[in-house]
């Protein structure tokens, strides 16, 4: 028995035999970030659905426009177009690989934009269960990586790992994230607070590709498990590589944005 055990553990890949969880949980990362890097910028339209621990619910449509950038993080910029009492409102944001992120909001009832501080990125964003760190692009260097386990995941079978955030300003300790084995696409993530308890789980689903490479998840449900509140965001109209170049994000034109 101890034979058999040493013959399957020589026919093992060197590579997997040397790797610590920590390289293998970044190498999974790594290759997750590269099978979604070129597609240059994004445009695509969304609701949001926001619904309290009593089951009502209010919608939100929005515009959303991605630029890639692949020197530092990507630029997003987040546009409302209804109810009336949040038209007009948008929000930038330029992602960091380090450091903290640039993030400005404009509220058309104040005239005025307003910078978020990176002390203040773990509150919710406009009232949802979505914190403004969430919606910073995910750049690898944002977080420590450690593998935990191979599990299934639906009908898929998952990588699950362990991040921790480095930013010491963030609302996590840290996320466990599932991300399929065939592309690497996210399929669920959950967010663990300051004090390591059990926070909101975000689901991915409906996802679909485009350019014959670039997957998207239509469906994100964030559920947050110490308020009772979630959050849905239905994505369509996916657009790619549509010409937006830096003048489109540019935060002095917050104001006059369309």
């Amino acid at each position: 028995m101890k034979n058999l055990w040493l013959l399957t553990l020589l026919s093992l890949p060197f590579n997997l035999l040397a790797q610590t969880a920590e390289e293998r949980g970044l190498e999974i990362a790594v290759e997750a970030d590269r099978r979604d890097t070129g597609f240059h910028d994004a445009q695509a339209s969304m609701r949001m659905i926001l619904r309290n621990k009593r089951g009502d619910e209010s919608t939100r449509e929005i515009r959303v426009r991605t630029l890639e950038q692949l020197d530092d993080g990507d630029k997003s910029l987040t546009i409302f177009d209804k109810p009336a009492d949040v038209k007009g409102t948008n929000f930038l944001t330029f992602t960091h690989k380090t450091g903290p992120d640039d993030q400005w909001l404009y509220l058309p009832a104040l005239k005025r934009v307003k910078r978020i501080s990176s002390r203040n990125k773990s509150g919710p964003f406009m009232g949802s269960e979505f914190a403004y760190e969430d919606l910073s692009s995910q750049e690898i260097e944002k977080f420590t990586y450690k593998y935990l386990r191979d599990e299934a995941c639906g009908e898929l079978q998952c990588f699950v790992i362990e991040r921790v955030p480095v930013d010491r300003y963030s609302g996590y300790t840290r996320e466990l994230a599932w991300l399929d084995q065939q592309e690497y696409r996210p399929q669920k993530i959950v967010f663990y607070d300051r004090k390591n308890a059990k926070l909101k789980t975000l689901v991915y689903s409906n996802y679909q590709q485009y350019l014959e490479k670039y997957w998207r998840a239509h469906d994100m449900f964030m559920e947050n498990h110490q308020t009772g509140k979630s959050t849905r965001l239905v994505w369509d109209e996916y657009r790619f590589q549509t010409g937006l170049t830096e003048r489109d994000f540019d935060r002095n034109s917050l104001k006059r944005v369309k």
